[in-house]
């Protein structure tokens, strides 16, 4: 059943009906998802056009295409239309219960330290959230992939997201095999990383991490070299175990292998403190009950609530 189709006085007015045609690239099918005419669509678009001062469609008889000015304008309205909508959901949902569909971007190295541990209890605690874990290496744009929030080490965050702490600082830890070291000399000070292979990472932004340490209280960053990089901590990882070569990590990841035997620490005097594991989202989303009750129920679960300089 049709419904009137009012446009409301305002500077909103056919904007829905602007980017439903843009996104069906056609009246008729953004009438059919509005639930109104196809006339009611082309006058809320005309009066959108009179207001903006510009035609915002091509339109032939075949097709119904964007001008350069509805380029542009749908550049800016569909992401504050996005948010509006999202406001709105925030708003009706308070005070319910958290629901809907949950979704984290996460390195795979912080999976075993931090999620595997986290993810059945919140999952007992809150039945109504369905949690999806996308496990990836890359800072992904988390707006344009569809995710609520991600997970990453500290120094791996954009400098524009809101972040949230859920682990305290974590040491960075030296580690070999114990065949590299029965082939090479053990380590004692930072300038004897200069005769040895070390894997290095590269971060998202391209460049190779340089490895981290404190001497004389100070802050030292050391440019190593060796025969692998890669752009996740599980294969650097990997390979440390099989023999490769030196590897820097956070020592919660480098745990399980050296209580096994796999990995032998060193340079633990110069050892620094990497910033812990953030969550962090757009700074300009709402957060959304579920991603609030996740935080919540992490900073619980963890045993901690202290917060960085840059976080929420």
């Amino acid at each position: 059943m049709k419904r009137n189709f009012t446009i409301r006085q305002g500077a909103l007015d056919g904007v829905e009906a602007f980017l439903s045609v843009a996104q069906h690239r056609s009246f008729r099918k953004a009438a059919a998802e509005l639930g109104v005419t196809p006339s009611a669509i082309s006058q809320a678009v005309r009066t959108l056009e009179a207001r903006v001062g510009s035609a915002l469609f091509i339109r032939t008889t075949r097709s119904v295409s964007l001008s350069e000015a509805g380029e542009r304008f749908h550049a800016r309205a569909k992401p504050a239309f996005e948010e509006l909508v999202a406001a709105s959901e925030v708003a009706r949902d308070l005070g319910q219960r958290p629901a809907g569909l949950l979704r984290l971007t996460v390195p795979p190295s912080v999976v075993p330290i931090l999620l595997e541990p986290l993810i059945a209890s919140f999952c007992q605690a809150y039945p109504d959230v369905e949690v999806e874990i996308a496990a990836s290496a890359d800072l992904v744009d988390i707006a344009a992939e569809g995710f609520d929030a991600g997970i990453r080490l500290g120094q791996f965050i954009e400098a524009d997201m809101i972040a949230v702490r859920l682990t305290p600082s974590l040491p960075l830890a030296v580690v070999g095999s114990p065949d590299y070291l029965r082939r090479r000399p053990r380590p004692e000070v930072i300038d004897d990383l200069r005769g040895h292979a070390c894997l290095r990472l590269r971060r998202s932004n391209g460049s190779i991490a340089p490895w981290s340490f404190v001497s004389s209280k100070e802050a030292v960053e050391v440019v190593v070299s060796g025969p692998l990089i890669a752009n996740d901590i599980p294969t650097v990882l990997r390979a440390a175990v099989e023999g490769v070569g030196l590897a820097q990590v956070p020592e919660p990841i480098a745990a399980d292998a050296v209580k096994a035997g796999k990995l032998i620490p060193m340079l633990e005097p110069f050892a620094p403190m990497a910033p812990g594991v953030f969550l962090y989202y757009p700074g300009y989303r709402q957060m959304m009950p579920k991603l609030r009750a996740f935080i919540d129920h992490a900073k619980s679960h963890l045993g901690h609530s202290q917060q960085g300089p840059n976080s929420q």
